[in-house]
């Protein structure tokens, strides 16, 4: 199959190394020089892009003559408005149609949801007045409508494993929310089900790209400290004010997608 990924970033990188090494033929897009090179050198043909929101590059058009298309440009939120997004989406869209590209898949992320204290699934009726991320939710309905290509978002959980250590993020830190439960996904997990997705042909499907068991917060930043050798929290907040969401992942698993890493206590990294 040809795939193309648009953003080679922290999680399209390897997924991009995996799909080649599962025999597939790869391209995807940079935004720097410097990492157009580098990824050369690592055997991954791409070319410079960047969505700004317009399109800025060199030669991108190829990528867009493709069986499959992976979205994979995540909103810059502390630096853009939340229409700037969407904005870059209606361009990736545009250059699709116009390539006629026939299979799509957007990685979304489970931020779209609401902190309403109780779980939430796919299925959870979500619209400007409730969203947690009106710029994910608006990129994923303007991919939904006057579409003549296949389409399945993946909303993905916080990319944790490798060298993302989630406690690490928290080290010092005081009053910091421990009661609500993680809704975490391995790189590793997160590069097979996009393979998965692509592989088994699962389209015109939303799925939560979820670790299915969610300890708290609490459990795993002190775990995180007591076996990598990170300062934990200085202090937890005991009054759970903090409001929360737990995303339910299990909807892959009736497509027959498994987890490796199921629980976030036990994520492998790299220091």
């Amino acid at each position: 199959m040809k795939i193309s990924i648009i953003g080679l970033g922290w999680l399209g990188e390897p997924l991009a190394h995996h799909l080649i090494s599962q025999g597939h033929e790869v391209t995807g897009s940079t935004t720097s020089e410097e990492k157009h090179q580098q990824l050369t050198k690592e055997g991954i043909p791409n070319q410079i892009l960047k969505f700004v929101p317009h399109p800025e590059g060199k030669q991108f058009n190829r990528l867009f003559k493709t069986d499959a298309l992976i979205i994979n440009i995540p909103p810059k939120r502390r630096h853009f408005p939340d229409t700037f997004h969407p904005e870059q989406i209606k361009y990736v869209k545009s250059l699709a149609i116009q390539s006629r590209v026939k299979k799509v898949i957007y990685t979304s992320a489970t931020s779209v949801y609401p902190n309403l204290n109780r779980l939430m699934r796919e299925s959870e009726k979500l619209d400007h007045n409730n969203t947690g991320n009106p710029a994910l939710l608006d990129a994923e309905n303007l991919l939904w409508k006057d579409r003549d290509y296949d389409l399945t978002v993946i909303r993905l959980g916080g990319l944790l494993g490798m060298d993302r250590i989630p406690g690490k993020y928290f080290s010092g830190k005081e009053n910091v929310p421990g009661h609500p439960p993680v809704n975490y996904i391995h790189q590793s997990d997160a590069i097979r089900l996009i393979t998965f997705i692509l592989e088994k042909d699962i389209w015109n499907q939303t799925f939560n790209g979820v670790s299915p068991i969610h300890p708290s917060k609490k459990e795993v930043f002190l775990k995180n400290a007591q076996e990598l050798g990170i300062a934990p929290p200085r202090s937890f907040d005991l009054g759970k004010k903090a409001d929360w969401k737990e995303i339910d992942g299990t909807k892959i698993g009736e497509f027959g997608f498994r987890f490796i890493y199921e629980n976030p206590l036990f994520f492998d990294y790299l220091l």
